[in-house]
């Protein structure tokens, strides 16, 4: 059994113009990280594009349609104030999504432990009828409706690490009791949601919002304290991981202090209820991480962890 790596090249000509953090650069630092010898077993595979109908489950095929209608011929246009597509971008969004659902029915075979998508654009900003964040699909949603509907798996938690509130999972998760996310994340910061009192509708909800000088110490007590006992407590049929390092020190887009120690550290508290509770299925999908060394060790670290879980 391995880990199993999903990405595609067409994630690197999602052109989001000149001096825009959200660069094909950062996927360039991810894949140069993975190709160290020590990741030599990790199974790489190529991201499908995703179904209208696997999108579709999260957003409305209006939205659908408009997001297909703003990708220019050439150039750029704006799907909102910070979420910029270009003429590759419409395939790049369907092979991010598909990169998820892919990693969900592989995971679900047996055919890998787990999976990391090294996939742009990222997408827990997302909400189901608008693009924000830089963020196109919500490809973390979009993954865990997919594992539910095609897969019957009951409960189906998502851990968002990313230093932003994860919204549009939050949107996408609101109403339904079987869905649950965890997030840990900057407050005071975009996207201004993400208080503890947004608790959804079933209490499936569980935001942590963390002051600006945050680090490891604080950063691993709220894991202890809420996030593992929690996610433990709903035992979940399957996980999935909103992965983004831009929590991380070295971070210019925030200010909390985590160091890639931390984030492999989570992984792997995440990995042993996973163990326990979803036969150890999980799927991990790139979202922030803004300055490209910090994000490139904070990959290694948490692809590391991974595939340490084939251990446990």
């Amino acid at each position: 059994m391995t880990t199993l790596l999903y990405s595609h090249p067409i994630c690197a000509e999602h052109d989001t113009g000149p001096g825009h953090p959200e660069r094909a650069a950062r996927l360039q630092a991810v894949l140069d990280a993975l190709k160290d010898p020590v990741f030599d077993s990790l199974e790489r595979r190529e991201a499908p594009l995703a179904e209208r109908v696997q999108i579709e489950r999260v957003h409305p095929a209006a939205y659908v349609d408009s997001v297909f209608a703003a990708v220019p011929a050439s150039g750029t246009a704006y799907l909102d104030g910070d979420t910029v597509v270009s003429p590759a971008s419409g395939e790049a969004a369907l092979r991010a999504a598909g990169a998820v659902t892919a990693a969900v029915d592989a995971v679900m075979a047996g055919e890998g432990d787990n999976a990391f998508c090294a996939i742009r654009p990222p997408g827990h900003h997302a909400e189901p009828n608008r693009a924000m964040g830089f963020c196109v699909f919500s490809n973390a949603a979009i993954g865990a409706l997919h594992a539910r509907t095609v897969h019957k798996v009951h409960r189906v938690a998502v851990v968002d690490f990313d230093v932003h509130h994860g919204n549009g999972t939050q949107a996408a998760f609101w109403d339904d009791p079987d869905l649950m996310l965890f997030c840990s994340h900057q407050m005071p910061l975009y996207p201004g949601s993400g208080s503890a009192n947004e608790r959804g509708a079933h209490g499936n909800i569980v935001n942590i919002p963390l002051a600006p000088g945050v680090g490891s110490e604080e950063f691993r007590d709220v894991y202890r304290k809420v996030v593992i006992p929690r996610l433990r407590a709903f035992a979940p049929d399957f996980v999935i991981i909103s992965a983004g390092f831009d929590a991380h020190i070295s971070d210019p887009l925030a200010g909390l202090n985590f160091t890639e120690d931390d984030f492999a550290w989570a992984t792997t508290e995440i990995l042993h209820v996973a163990e326990h509770a979803a036969r150890g299925r999980v799927v991990s999908t790139l979202e922030g991480g803004y300055d490209l060394e910090g994000l490139a060790r904070s990959v290694a670290a948490h692809v590391g962890a991974l595939m340490d879980a084939n251990r446990l």
